[in-house]
């Protein structure tokens, strides 16, 4: 019974309202930034600029299409 206790902690520990599935390493990088701003921050639920913020200071940048201009 390890495995099941083993999945319970890793979704209480990342998001409770999560289905179980196994995320790819990109995916529990944001889910443990995401959690780690949260509690940082004391604010339970982050708006969409704060979790823009903790995109970007994961590294991730916006690429536009070639020959679209960032007007």
């Amino acid at each position: 019974m390890p495995i099941k206790r083993e999945i319970a902690a890793r979704g209480r520990a990342i998001d409770p309202a999560t289905c179980e599935r196994d995320y790819d390493s990109s995916e529990v990088e944001f889910m443990q930034a995401l959690e780690k701003y949260k509690n940082e921050s004391g604010r339970r639920f982050p708006t969409c600029s704060e979790m823009l913020t903790v995109l970007r200071s994961l590294g991730y940048v916006r690429v536009l299409p070639c020959g679209v201009s960032a007007d």
